[in-house]
């Protein structure tokens, strides 16, 4: 990096991803200035590391935590706002970079909100694009703002992709660990509770994103953030399982080449890739050792006992509304998951049953996507309801 001071802001500071960068920025004191930090209800955290960081701002998105950040911040010349539109004027404020860590479509309107001041934006929330991507992408040309993509796969294909020459791309190949369940029978996963699918092999991350991981939902919902990152047709997006998740995704070109990107499986590796764009920095994450790895191995992963996958790439190729319906409900069915009132499996069976309720709904604007976002949650709430009845 150069010896300019960037300054930041964090979306979701209290999360994974969230938490992991704010570690990188206190590793760098002289080369961040943070802005403004944003949580949802963590009030404890979200106080303690604005402290820490000397932001300018702390807000919490639970307007009746209000009174409690304002009182952890007293004395401190901390400014303390609440409630989602405070969320999006803090994402308003004149940061160069933005982390966009908020989960879920909860993270739209803070994303578009940096999007549309030209901001360099780390997008570690991948239902951004899938519920909104044509509109985001649309906005980041118009307003000249830069997408880092935070995902480890989103991030290894940008680093091997030639955007100068994207004509000479046969494909990109999106890697799976395969989640806790890679190995399970159909039978055994409808048996698995929400401790074992938030229980990740490689990589340490949020409730939501671990069970994503499990049902492999959150390789679906990659496959479309890649179609709207990378501009290739979903015929040219493959994905491969590769347990040991070191190689973190390929771009295959006309003359033969496969280009990876390797690493150890650290979320912090990406972060600071983007955070540092278009340098790069020093992180603590262990260093790959081929020679200790020994072995990588590649599979095709099973459409048949991970049914999302199916789901999300027919969703993409039906285009529409249908990304964005696809995201509410799985949002809905994983919650009901966690709060143990659906099975594992049922969660795929709610989203492709929604998407399929709201089949042929179109979208022109962000209204349209908030009350498409709003319909499949009714309708995925109400599926949750039947499944429920019916234990």
């Amino acid at each position: 990096m150069d010896g300019k001071v960037r300054s930041v802001t964090i979306l979701g500071s209290t999360g994974s991803v969230g938490t992991n960068t704010v570690e990188l920025v206190e590793r760098e004191p002289g080369k961040f200035r943070v802005e403004a930090l944003v949580a949802n209800r963590n009030v404890e955290k979200l106080a303690d590391q604005a402290k820490r960081l000397k932001a300018k701002l702390a807000v919490v998105s639970d307007a009746s935590a209000y009174q409690a950040l304002k009182e952890a911040l007293f004395g401190t010349g901390i400014e303390a706002a609440a409630g989602s539109q405070a969320v999006v004027e803090a994402a308003e404020r004149p940061a160069e970079w933005v982390m966009a860590a908020i989960v879920g479509a909860a993270g739209l309107h803070p994303t578009l909100a940096a999007v549309k001041r030209g901001a360099t934006i780390g997008l570690a929330n991948k239902e951004t694009l899938v519920c909104a991507g044509a509109l985001v992408m649309k906005a980041v040309a118009e307003h000249k703002a830069t997408l880092v993509p935070v995902d480890s796969e989103h991030s290894a294909i940008f680093q091997v992709f030639d955007f100068d020459q994207k004509d000479q791309i046969d494909k990109i190949i999106l890697t799976a660990s395969g989640g806790p369940f890679r190995t399970k029978s159909s039978e055994e996963m409808e048996r698995m509770t929400p401790e074992q699918a938030v229980a990740h092999p490689n990589w340490s991350m949020g409730a939501k994103i671990s069970v994503d991981s499990a049902t492999m939902m959150n390789k679906g919902l990659e496959l479309i953030e890649a179609y709207h990152l990378f501009g290739l047709p979903e015929n040219q997006i493959e994905i491969l399982v590769h347990p040991q998740s070191v190689v973190h995704s390929l771009v295959a070109y006309h003359d033969g080449s496969v280009l990876a990107q390797l690493g150890t499986p650290d979320m912090r590796t990406p972060i600071a890739y983007a955070l540092a764009y278009p340098a790069r920095m020093t992180t603590p994450g262990k260093r790959l050792d081929l020679g200790a790895v020994a072995n990588l191995t590649f599979e095709a992963p099973d459409p048949v006992r991970f049914p999302a996958l199916r789901i999300t790439r027919a969703a993409l190729q039906t285009g529409g509304g249908a990304p964005t319906a696809l995201n509410a409900a799985n949002e809905v069915a994983v919650q009901a998951f966690l709060s143990r009132h659906i099975g594992f499996l049922d969660v795929a069976r709610v989203v492709e049953r929604t998407v399929e309720s709201l089949a042929g709904s179109g979208i022109g604007d962000l209204d349209d996507i908030m009350a498409l976002d709003g319909s499949a949650r009714r309708i995925a709430g109400d599926l949750v309801r039947k499944v429920m009845a019916a234990q």
